[in-house]
């Protein structure tokens, strides 16, 4: 999936020139934990998160550093955190350097960048202009949409088979020989394991195909050492597409 896909279009932005309390209050009013900071012809020049209202002398949290540290850090670092811990427009206290993607980036693109630079959110920009942001929220949208549209396709539990067979033999750590069962979309996994790690990642990835809408393991653990048996002591039921 690309960002265009699961982006929020309508974006809520706040210009440089702003007052801290304007970013505030829409901020609390929108629901949102972040602003991107655009100019008057729409380009973007920064962002404003719940982050840069942390430290603020207002509220007595700005950092309080021994006086030797100071003398080390020097006059120009002193100024710039007053500039944050005290500015009252939104170009004082915001975030300068922005990681931005273009609309055709990839979804997997967008959680490296985010996972990378800790970072909720990420604007989709079209050469300098905003049309759009991608943040975890919509990741959490995705991924219901995604899941309730697998749930709702019929298919005919042969195929249903088919497809769960071809999505275990394709994972090096499923074992070989397991008899799959589909009956009106419920799926029961018959075999054998020999790490019980296994048991669960069986059913997640049966869990995954399409058709689904309900797995029952009835898995036996073999000890690979001593090559004792352990039969499932009860069946599993995992429910899909809830």
């Amino acid at each position: 999936m690309k960002a265009h896909q699961i982006m929020t279009r309508n974006v809520v932005t706040i210009a440089p020139d702003a007052s801290i309390h304007d970013a505030a209050k829409l901020m609390i009013d929108h629901h949102v934990s972040g602003l991107p900071v655009v100019d008057e012809d729409g380009k973007l020049i920064g962002i404003v998160t719940e982050r840069d209202f942390l430290r603020r002398q207002e509220l007595g949290t700005e950092i309080k550093r021994p006086r030797w540290l100071e003398f080390l850090r020097g006059p120009g670092r002193q100024a710039v955190d007053f500039v944050r811990e005290a500015g009252r427009k939104v170009h004082e206290i915001m975030t300068p350097t922005v990681y931005s993607v273009i609309p055709d980036a990839e979804l997997a693109d967008i959680v490296e960048i985010m996972e990378r630079h800790r970072i909720k959110r990420v604007p989709v920009v079209q050469g300098d202009r905003l049309v759009g942001i991608v943040s975890r929220h919509n990741f959490v949208a995705a991924i219901a949409d995604v899941t309730r549209n697998t749930a709702e396709i019929g298919t005919s539990d042969a195929l249903v088979r088919r497809r769960v067979l071809a999505v275990l033999r394709s994972r090096e750590w499923v074992p070989a020989g397991l008899d799959v069962r589909v009956k009106d979309g419920v799926v029961d996994i018959i075999g054998f394991i020999t790490d019980e790690n296994v048991r669960q990642a069986i059913v997640v990835a049966t869990e995954n195909v399409a058709g689904v809408s309900r797995v029952r393991e009835h898995l036996c653990w073999v000890d690979p050492m001593s090559g004792t048996y352990f039969p499932p002591t009860d069946t599993k039921h995992v429910m899909t597409g809830v």
